[in-house]
């Protein structure tokens, strides 16, 4: 018996480390550097809001303003009118990004999903575009070479000898 209890306080004494729990590093504050300790860390000085308005009715329906210091704007009005009472909101917000662009997203979110529109979203090439001569060329090799792949495979089914089955079987061994 002792040596059981032995033996179990040695495996817990020497227990791997690694699937410990261990606190996570604490994450940088944006516009940090990299760092180590949080005292390091220079912290944004504090942004101050110029406007936070917010209305909401007894239907459901609501309208959000929101501005501050930093050029940040945001605007958002809902109603309860889309589908079993889904709420369809519609606003925009801006701000001017870290390279000095300044941004701008209009959007509308309804049972048609989230459609954000913006000079700076790319937005994909109309659709039929010309297809460029050599995909052209390449899609009419391939049904060439199917062509000729099936016709090999349909000769060779032709001339294969086929031998009918044995009719007698020998003897069970």
């Amino acid at each position: 018996m002792k040596f059981i209890i032995f033996s179990f306080l040695a495996v817990v004494a020497f227990a791997d480390k690694r699937n410990s729990y261990a606190p996570p590093p604490p994450a940088p504050a944006y516009g940090a550097s990299s760092a180590s300790t949080r005292s390091e860390i220079e912290l944004a000085p504090p942004v101050a809001t110029l406007r936070d308005d917010r209305t909401q009715d007894e239907e459901g329906n609501f309208n959000v303003e929101f501005e501050a210091d930093n050029s940040i704007v945001f605007a958002q009005s809902g109603s309860p009118d889309g589908d079993e009472g889904s709420v369809v909101k519609a606003g925009h917000y801006s701000y001017t990004a870290p390279d000095g662009t300044f941004v701008e997203v209009k959007y509308v979110a309804d049972e048609n999903g989230y459609q954000p529109q913006s000079d700076l979203l790319p937005v994909a090439p109309e659709f039929p575009h010309p297809i460029p001569q050599f995909v052209l060329d390449q899609i009419a090799k391939a049904a060439e070479e199917d062509e000729a792949a099936a016709r090999e495979a349909q000769a060779s089914v032709r001339s294969a000898q086929y031998a009918p089955p044995p009719t007698a079987y020998g003897q069970p061994q």
